[in-house]
């Protein structure tokens, strides 16, 4: 250790960090619904800055307590289960989308006060051509961090640790670039709309918002690639890779139910 404790715990110093981010994220929210009256919006780019200048330096400061012994084993479980409730805050976040979904695909009614049964709008896609490849994509970037994972507890095997980052930081990549296609065939060629009936709304809010997980996963990863590069996790201490690997299954599991609720079942005709 970088300096002796005689507990298992951090105490942690004062910091400037929590006040910034959240005048940050106050002023950025803020700016995006002026955006969207049509006002200026330097505010929302203004306070995004201030939010992501302030998860640069607060997690740098925490990658630098790691470094000096302040994450005991006991530190290391309650940082494990401050992030398992994270995931299950998104989880629920998901749930909501796919409740949504479910609702107006099987029970979709011509107003909200409405009782009258209408059959809804199909808009197909197949889901056997590029969504099948963007799912076998994710997967084997999964599979990627899974083994770059195994080879860090099991054996200390470093280069076997970042070559499976890097393969999964790359199918990462690929898939957001492969959804991207996806988006611009459906709205340029195939006269798909961002908004005007709730399949519409439904898809693209669920699936827009699982490839921004997908983004932030890659990020997420991207740092831990250099920190390993760096040395800095150990089979015994190796909390932020863990998170970020569980993230990423996290992302996994929810395109799973994505491709087989959504792009499957949801756009076969009811009977």
């Amino acid at each position: 250790m970088a300096h002796a404790k005689n507990h298992d715990y951090h105490i942690l110093a004062p910091s400037i960090w929590p006040l910034i981010g959240a005048i940050g994220g106050f002023v950025m929210l803020f700016g995006a619904v002026l955006w969207m009256h049509g006002v200026t919006s330097w505010m929302f780019w203004a306070g995004l800055v201030a939010v992501l200048y302030t998860m640069f330096a607060w997690w740098s400061e925490v990658v630098v307590e790691s470094r000096q012994g302040d994450h005991t084993p006991v530190v290391r479980i309650g940082l494990r289960y401050g992030f398992i409730l994270f995931v299950m805050s998104e989880v629920m976040f998901f749930f909501a989308w796919f409740w949504s979904f479910f609702k107006h695909r099987m029970y979709p009614m011509y107003d909200y006060a409405g009782t009258e049964y209408i059959q809804p709008d199909i808009h197909a896609v197949d889901p056997f051509h590029l969504p099948l490849i963007n799912t076998l994509v994710l997967l084997l970037s999964g599979c990627a961090i899974t083994w770059a994972h195994h080879a860090l507890v099991h054996g200390n095997d470093r280069k076997a640790l970042v070559q499976g980052l890097a393969i999964g930081i790359a199918l990462g990549v690929a898939f957001t670039g492969l959804q991207a296609f996806e988006y611009y065939e459906l709205l340029a060629h195939e006269g798909w709309k961002f908004g005007g009936d709730q399949f519409y709304s439904n898809f693209f809010m669920a699936t827009g918002f699982h490839g921004f997980h997908v983004l932030i996963g890659t990020i997420f990863l991207s740092v831990c690639l250099i920190r390993a590069l760096k040395g800095d996790f150990t089979p015994e201490k190796h909390v932020g890779f863990e998170a970020a690997a569980w993230y990423w299954h996290f992302v996994d599991v929810v395109w799973l139910f994505l491709f087989f609720a959504v792009y499957i079942w949801g756009q076969a005709p009811l009977m």
